[in-house]
């Protein structure tokens, strides 16, 4: 049945050539999608496109909120889409989440995984029941033949630009509090590898490393502890900028200062609009881009298979950048900031 759509769709679309233009690259901070309507993806025979989308919670924070209101915006009626959303943090409440999109024989399952591993079985299901696996945000540890393609960021390379940073401010010492995401996450193993390897290669102290599942508070708690344990620290390394704020909250509490010319170095991950603002202001000293407007590029490949396209690239990698406090401007902040 699946099949019979798409060459309707296919022979439609021969028929509107150039109709279906992919919408752009976002990455210079822009949203992304047809939000206006125009460029719909229904069918020759007006039957929308079902999509089924997992997604990880958007209270999770500022980059996860700009995630899904992205492709609410992009996967809408007016847009030619009949889309479902399910939220969650854990691998194996997606995965279910994932059955029982299959069995509701969606056409598209879109995808942002909480965990890289344990997606072989539920993505060959969706295979054989001829379901279409795009990734997008992370990476999954899957046989590529499992899924038509993936958008994302370069966790990896988010981590090494970071740490590459941090390396050129040369400190007289490295005393990192290392505030991790969600364990298992593309962004954690991403953001935490380079950490991890240069503070073994070059000597740097971890004075502790803790997972605060993204969270402001739990970040807090953290930071707050290892103050009062007397322990010395100058660098705060957080893996996304809720958890950042918390520290700094910690920090502030405790009147100890921070940002440029101060006695911690803040880092972050995301680039919301007001931790750029935290950076122009001095307060906080770098953030990395990760950029959550993704749905124009998972559009561009629905269309691209609608038409009967062959997916040339099966990663597409984001461009995105790092953001130091010396070196910031206001354009920045309202070109980047989410």
């Amino acid at each position: 049945m699946k099949v019979k759509k798409i060459l309707a769709a296919a022979i439609s679309m021969a028929m509107c050539a150039g109709m279906f233009a992919g919408c752009g690259d976002t990455g210079s901070g822009g949203s992304g999608g047809d939000k206006d309507g125009n460029g719909g993806a229904a069918r020759a025979d007006g039957e929308l496109i079902k999509v089924g989308i997992i997604n990880n919670d958007p209270n999770e924070s500022g980059y996860r909120t700009a995630n899904d209101k992205d492709l609410k915006a992009t996967f809408s009626k007016e847009n030619g889409f009949d889309a479902s959303f399910s939220y969650s943090l854990k691998n194996d409440e997606q995965i279910t989440a994932a059955q029982k999109f299959i069995q509701d024989d969606v056409d598209y399952l879109l995808l942002s995984a909480a965990d890289t591993a344990g997606w072989d079985s539920v993505l060959k299901d969706a295979q054989d029941a001829g379901v279409k696996v795009i990734l997008f945000d992370r990476t999954i540890d899957a046989d590529p033949s499992l899924y038509e393609a993936s958008i994302v960021s370069d966790m990896a390379k988010e981590g090494q630009t970071a740490v590459d940073w941090l390396k050129g401010q040369g400190l007289d010492k490295y005393e990192v509090i290392h505030i991790q995401g969600v364990m298992g996450s593309a962004a954690q193993k991403g953001r935490s590898q380079a950490l991890t390897d240069t503070a073994a290669s070059d000597g740097w102290t971890i004075v502790t490393e803790q997972t605060a599942e993204w969270n402001a508070e739990k970040a807090q708690q953290i930071v707050q502890s290892v103050i009062d344990s007397g322990k010395t620290f100058n660098v705060i390394y957080a893996e996304n900028d809720d958890m950042a704020k918390g520290a700094v909250a910690a920090l502030d509490k405790a009147n100890i200062s921070h940002g440029v010319g101060k006695d911690v170095v803040v880092m972050g991950f995301d680039c919301n609009k007001w931790a750029l603002e935290e950076l122009k202001a001095g307060n906080w000293n770098y953030d990395g881009q990760c950029n959550p407007f993704q749905s124009s590029y998972i559009k561009d490949i629905i269309d691209k298979l609608e038409a009967g396209e062959t997916i040339s690239e099966k990663t597409i990698i984001m461009d995105e950048k790092g953001f130091d406090a010396a070196t910031i401007t206001q354009e920045d902040v309202d070109s980047y900031g989410i």
